[in-house]
């Protein structure tokens, strides 16, 4: 049982009523028979908040798991059960790691009513986030009482991946609208390489692909039929060493990579591909050999789920090691990680040439945006442009940094954080048109 503001106001003005009584004697009356008001309405509001066991029923509905750096929505279900009209205000217990104080409801509900009340959390971590109960604070005519309910058991709610943007892909891909996520269409250059067949010539069959020998045998034209080549292997090695603590917009670049690597191995499972996945920060850490097979989404989820960041710098020494004996097959990796300086690419480049002499590669790193926006910003101090010199020398290494991968054979994909998901998706795609896998 709580006593609302508005109770306190009254009784003070019955006390300055009563005062004033000894100076004014009608004041003295006024103030008595307010009291005997007070104390009736705080009666007649307990016993009819109080006379029902459980006037008010709240119940929470949301997702087992929530999607990291989407908007997830949770809906409360709220019922009177009294006879009569109740105002009331419904407070959610979130999860205290959002820090948000402000989700509460404002509302009327006549004798038995029921509403929906809908709000959305948008997550920027990976983990289990704990809810706790729902309050409610019931009062009814005068508001001068309130009753508390306490409904709805806490629970846990995961975190996972960005799996809420496999679904809008999806859909998209449902109705031939990619290039509204921004996939592009890439048209498949040259022929397919993976022979399939030899079969007779049928008019417009291309000349190229005629079979001179198994011709000259059967006494008539004979072609060679190509298919698309299937079941490369496509692995996704995310850095999570210190250079990925990086946050933007709340969120981490290794919650980035996650995000984009979730959706590059749906691509690629789609695509005929095997998906797998490989991390690693001072040591090799979790690997999921490559598969195509319905269940695999399932198991790479469950394992991008609690990865973290480190303090220390990653070993690509430890990479190579475990990746030459886990993967035998000739393979694209991509490898989400973050150089900030041509000192820190020269540390890695032997092992990244080494890499890249066994598979495919492709390192994806990261472009400031901050440091974009703030050379573009005009300034007109001496001060001002020496800022922004050194941050065109930042930019200008982040470049040479994309040419010295090139010579040395590597592709690269230098991306902001908000746009890495499209940029790599459509960089696999031409890689895969362009037949480099």
């Amino acid at each position: 049982m709580y006593l609302r503001r508005r109770f306190y106001l009254v009784c003070t003005v019955i006390i300055a009523l009563l005062c004033a009584g000894y100076i004014w004697g009608f004041l003295f009356f006024l103030g008595r028979v307010a009291l005997l008001l007070l104390l009736a309405d705080l009666l007649v509001e307990a016993f009819m908040l109080y006379r029902t066991r459980q006037g008010m029923v709240a119940t929470r509905h949301c997702r087992e798991r929530f999607s990291n750096g989407d908007q997830n929505p949770v809906r409360i279900r709220v019922e009177n059960q009294y006879p009569f009209s109740v105002q009331l205000k419904v407070v959610d217990e979130i999860p205290f790691i959002f820090q948000e104080r402000r989700i509460g409801f404002s509302l009327t509900l006549a004798e038995g009513e029921g509403k929906n009340l809908t709000y959305e959390l948008r997550p920027t971590r990976r983990g289990v986030y704990g809810f706790g109960h729902i309050r409610l604070f019931t009062r009814m005519g005068a508001g001068l009482l309130i009753r508390r309910y306490t409904c709805a058991e806490p629970m846990d709610v995961k975190v996972y991946p960005s799996y809420l943007m496999l679904h809008r892909f999806e859909l998209l891909a449902m109705s031939n609208r990619l290039t509204e996520f921004g996939i592009k269409k890439i048209r498949r250059i040259g022929h397919q390489t993976e022979f399939e067949q030899i079969k007779e010539y049928v008019q417009g069959d291309d000349f190229r692909t005629i079979n001179w020998k198994a011709s000259a045998r059967r006494h008539d034209l004979m072609v060679n039929l190509y298919q698309d080549e299937r079941s490369q292997q496509v692995y996704n090695v995310i850095d999570k060493g210190r250079v990925m603590q990086q946050a933007f917009q709340g969120m981490t670049l290794l919650d980035y990579s996650i995000n984009a690597s979730l959706m590059l191995s749906y691509i690629a499972i789609h695509k005929t591909d095997k998906a797998g996945l490989a991390t690693f920060n001072q040591h090799f850490d979790s690997f999921v050999p490559a598969s195509r097979q319905s269940s695999q989404m399932e198991l790479l989820l469950e394992n991008l789920y609690k990865q973290e960041t480190t303090f220390g710098e990653s070993d690509f020494s430890a990479l190579c090691v475990h990746l030459k004996k886990r993967i035998g097959k000739r393979s694209l990796l991509i490898l989400y990680t973050n150089f900030d300086s041509m000192n820190a690419l020269n540390r890695q480049i032997g092992y990244l040439a080494q890499l890249s002499k066994q598979h495919r590669l492709l390192v994806v790193f990261f472009e400031d945006n901050e440091l974009r926006e703030f050379i573009e910003k005009p300034v007109s101090t001496t001060e001002g442009y020496y800022q922004q010199v050194i941050a065109e020398k930042f930019a200008y290494e982040k470049r040479l940094i994309v040419s010295t991968l090139m010579q040395h054979g590597i592709y690269s994909v230098l991306t902001t954080p908000d746009q890495l998901t499209v940029d790599v998706v459509n960089k696999y795609l031409e890689m895969k048109s362009r037949q480099l896998i």
